[in-house]
C-alpha cells in the first residue's frame, strides 16, 4: 500500500533531533585492569555520536553514574567528555516556553544551561536520576546536581515530596513543532506503586493547544514484574503520552513497542555497559536518534561499536546422555571437556564478529551456565578458568553452576483444576483481576462453576480482598446475594429443587453485566468496609500506612546497590522526608483521608479510559492524534541552520491531569519500517488500530 510522504529536508527547522540513552553507569568496575575503562569509552562514543548527528539535545534516562558517590576519576572523566562534545558555538534552535524555576528546582541557577550568559553550550543535556545516582542526605543532592550547578547538565524530574508527585513538563518549541518533555527520577518501586494506586501522581498539561504537543516521558523504574508491587505497570501511566523512554532495564529493546491499552509507545534503550552476566545484557547495545516533527516521530537505532562483546550459553547436562551419564567413569572430566568446547565455540564466534570492528575491545565476556541437575558433580572452576586468563575479560566468572529444584508430584483429586490452563504467563501481564476470574471459569469444569454469583461479582470481591485486604469482601458478597435470592424465591412460591435451580439461573442471567449487578456489588463491598470500621480496622490501616511512609523516609544508606535492571541488591536509597519535619500526632483527620483514598481501588488504574473519572472540573475532549512512527535505520544527518540563541518566553499555564483519571482520546499511530534514507517521515498508509 502506498504511503503519503511529508516534505522533509535535511535542514528542516521544524524537526527535533534527540539522542536518547540510558544506564551508562560511569565508573563501573573502574578498578578492574581489563574492564575499568569500558564505561568511559562508550560514554565518549555516545556524546561523539550526538555531535556528529548535530542533535538538538541529549536525553538521558537515569543511572549516568554507577555509584551514588562517584570517584574523582569518574567525575573528571564525565566533566571532560561533556566539555569536549557539548560546549561550542553552535546555535540552539529551540525555545523553552515553560517556567524553568519549576522545571529545574534543584539548583540555585534555575534556567537551562544554554541560556546562561557565562556558558557556551552547543548541545544541552537533559537527564533524570536513576536508582544508582539518586539524591541522598538532608539536602537531597546527587551527582547530577554537581553537573547541573557547574552548568554542564540540566537535571530535571526530581520530586521532593514522598506523599504526592506533580510532574510539570519542560515545554520546548522548534519552528512549528511543540514538545512536552516529562521526567520522573527513580523512586522506590513499592512507594511509587502505592502513590499511583492512591491517585497521588499528577501530570500537568498545557491549557492551550493540547493536541499540538508531542508528549515525551522519561522514567527510571522496574518495567518487568519482580513482585506484587515491585514494578510500575505501563497501564499506570497517562494515556495522553506519545512516547515513554524507559530506563533502569538493561536489555536493549529500543524499537518503540505499542501499548495497546494506553495507546502510547515505549522505547527501552537499555544499558551501554554490561553490569551483570545475564541474558538481557547479551543483546546488542544501541542508542536512539529520535526525530519529532509535529505529531510524527521516527526512531533510528544506532549500534554502539565500543561495547565489549558478551556471549552466554546454557548447558543442561541431562541433555547429553549420549556422551555421559551420572554412572559414567570419569564423568566429571568429560563434563569439563564439554564446557571447554562450548567456551571455545563462543570465543571463535567473538573473533569472527570482531573482524572489521577495530573499536571493539579484544577480550570478550563469556558466561557458561551449567545445569547439573540429576546427580552430577561440579568441577573446580578456578582451575578451569586458568586456561582463559589471556583470552576473556572475566576469567573468574566464566562458569556458573546451577541446579533446578525438583518439582513435587502433584496429587490430583476429583476437584483438581489445572490453573495453568486458566491463566497463561503471557496473558497475565496487564490484565485485571476480573479478567483472570472470567478466564478461570471459562475453562473450569461444570462442577466448579458459579451458580449464585456472577464472574464480575466474584472478581470484584477477590480484588478487594487481595489489593485492599478487605477480609470480609467475599463472605459479605455471598451473604448479601444469598439473602436477596432467598427473599426473591419466597415471593415466587417455588417448591421443588428443580424450580429453585431454574429461578436462580434466570436471576443470574438477567442481571449479568447490568447496572443492578454493579450496584449490588458496591453495596456488598460497602457493608464489608463498614464491618471493618466497626471493629476498628481503619486505625490499623492508617497506622500501617504511616509506618510504611516512615520506613521509606528513614531508610539507611547501607543496603547493597543492585547492578542494572536484573541486578542484585536493593533499589537504592529513598529520598524520604527530612528529619526536621514534624510528624502528625492526631489520627482523626488522617483516618478520614485514608478511608477516602483507599476506597479507590487499584483496578481503576487498569480500567478503560472511557470509564475513568476525571479529576478536572471540566471534561477535556481531544482531537484525533495523528502520529507516525518509523523505526528504520536510515541515517540522514540534518544540518542546523544558523539561528540566534533564544531567550525564555513567558511560562505557560497548565491543567492538572491525574495518572488515574484519563480523558477520552483516540490515537492514530503507525509504524513504517522501510529503509528510506531521504524521508523518514511518512503519512499514514494503513488505518491504525483505534
Amino acid at each position: 500500500m502506498s504511503s503519503t510522504r511529508v516534505s522533509f529536508s535535511r535542514d528542516d527547522g521544524d524537526t527535533f533531533k534527540i539522542l536518547i540513552a540510558t544506564d551508562i553507569h560511569l565508573g563501573y568496575l573502574e578498578k578492574d585492569a581489563v574492564r575499568g575503562r569500558d564505561s568511559y569509552i562508550t560514554y565518549d562514543e555516545i556524546l561523539k555520536c550526538a555531535q556528529t548527528n548535530q542533535v538538538d539535545f541529549i536525553l538521558l534516562g537515569g543511572d549516568l553514574f554507577h555509584d551514588n558517590k562517584p570517584t574523582r576519576r569518574c567525575l573528571h572523566s564525565c566533566i571532560t567528555t561533556l566539555r569536549k562534545y557539548c560546549m561550542g558555538d553552535s546555535p540552539i534552535q529551540f525555545n523553552i516556553l515553560s517556567d524553568q524555576t519549576v522545571n529545574f528546582n534543584t539548583t540555585q541557577f534555575p534556567w537551562v544551561n544554554y541560556q546562561d550568559e557565562n556558558l557556551n553550550i552547543s548541545i544541552p543535556v537533559f537527564s533524570i536520576h536513576g536508582n544508582h545516582d539518586d539524591p541522598t542526605g538532608a539536602e537531597g543532592l546527587c551527582a547530577l546536581d554537581l553537573l547541573s550547578a557547574s552548568g554542564l547538565m540540566n537535571h530535571f524530574g526530581h520530586s521532593n515530596s514522598v506523599e504526592k508527585i506533580e510532574i510539570s513538563p519542560i515545554l520546548l518549541q522548534k519552528g512549528n513543532s511543540k514538545l512536552a518533555l516529562y521526567g520522573l527520577g527513580s523512586i522506590p518501586d513499592e512507594r511509587l506503586y502505592r502513590m499511583f494506586v492512591n491517585n497521588q501522581v499528577t501530570m500537568l498539561r498545557p491549557k492551550e493547544d493540547q493536541d499540538e504537543w508531542f508528549n515525551l516521558f522519561a522514567i527510571h523504574q522496574n518495567r518487568s514484574k519482580h513482585g506484587p508491587t515491585n514494578y510500575i505497570p505501563e497501564q499506570f501511566l497517562d494515556e495522553f503520552l506519545d512516547l515513554v523512554v524507559w530506563g533502569h532495564e538493561h536489555e536493549c529493546l529500543i524499537a518503540p513497542a505499542r501499548n495497546e491499552q494506553q495507546l502510547f509507545y515505549v522505547t527501552q534503550p537499555g544499558s551501554s555497559v554490561a553490569t551483570s552476566l545475564s541474558p538481557g545484557e547479551a543483546t546488542k547495545k544501541h542508542i536512539g536518534l529520535l526525530k519529532v516533527k509535529g505529531r510524527k516521530m521516527n526512531m533510528q537505532k544506532i549500534p554502539l561499536k565500543t561495547v565489549r562483546q558478551f556471549f552466554i550459553q546454557d548447558v543442561v547436562l541431562c541433555d547429553y546422555q549420549d556422551l555421559f551419564t551420572v554412572d559414567t567413569p570419569n564423568v566429571t572430566k568429560k563434563i569439563e571437556n564439554l564446557c571447554h568446547a562450548k567456551v571455545n565455540e563462543m570465543l571463535e564466534q567473538a573473533e569472527r564478529e570482531r573482524l572489521g570492528c577495530p573499536l571493539t575491545p579484544e577480550k570478550p565476556l563469556i558466561r557458561l551456565r551449567v545445569d547439573y541437575t540429576g546427580g552430577f558433580e561440579t568441577f573446580n572452576t578456578s582451575r578451569f578458568s586458568q586456561k582463559y586468563v589471556d583470552r576473556v575479560a572475566n576469567p573468574k566468572d566464566i562458569i556458573h553452576f546451577l541446579r533446578c529444584r525438583e518439582k513435587k508430584e502433584q496429587v490430583k483429586d476429583e476437584n483438581y483444576v489445572d490453573y495453568s490452563k486458566a491463566i497463561k504467563t503471557s496473558a497475565v501481564e496487564g490484565l485485571r483481576v476480573e479478567d483472570l476470574v472470567k478466564q478461570y471459569f471459562e475453562v473450569a469444569e461444570q462442577k466448579v462453576q458459579l451458580s449464585l454469583l456472577t464472574e464480575q461479582g466474584m472478581g470484584k470481591a477477590i480484588q478487594e480482598f487481595v489489593d485492599k485486604d478487605e477480609k470480609d469482601a467475599i463472605e459479605e458478597l455471598i451473604t448479601y446475594q444469598l439473602e436477596k435470592t432467598q427473599r426473591y424465591l419466597q415471593g415466587r412460591s417455588v417448591g421443588t429443587e428443580q424450580e429453585i435451580d431454574a429461578e436462580i439461573r434466570q436471576i443470574r442471567e438477567t442481571k449479568r453485566n447490568t447496572a443492578e449487578e454493579a450496584n449490588e456489588i458496591k453495596e456488598a463491598i460497602d457493608r464489608a468496609k463498614a464491618h471493618r470500621l466497626e471493629r476498628g480496622g481503619d486505625d490499623m490501616d492508617v497506622n500501617m500506612s504511616d509506618e510504611l511512609s516512615d520506613m521509606d523516609a528513614e531508610q539507611e544508606p547501607t543496603t547493597a546497590r543492585g547492578r542494572g535492571g536484573r541486578g542484585q541488591g536493593g533499589r537504592g536509597r529513598g529520598r524520604g522526608a527530612k528529619a526536621s519535619e514534624p510528624k502528625s500526632s492526631g489520627r482523626g483527620a488522617s483516618r478520614k483521608s485514608s478511608v477516602t483514598t483507599q476506597s479507590r481501588g487499584i483496578m481503576q488504574a487498569f480500567q478503560a479510559s472511557s470509564q475513568r473519572p476525571s479529576r478536572n472540573t471540566s471534561t477535556i475532549s481531544y482531537a484525533e492524534d495523528n502520529i507516525t512512527i518509523d523505526d528504520s535505520d536510515d541515517e540522514t544527518p540534518a544540518t542546523k541552520a544558523p539561528k540566534a540563541r533564544p531567550s525564555s518566553s513567558s511560562s505557560s499555564s497548565f491543567l492538572r491531569h491525574s495518572s488515574q483519571s484519563q480523558s477520552q482520546k483516540s490515537k492514530g499511530i503507525e509504524f513504517d519500517d522501510s529503509d528510506d534514507e531521504d524521508d523518514p517521515f511518512k503519512g499514514p498508509s494503513r488505518r491504525a488500530r483505534r
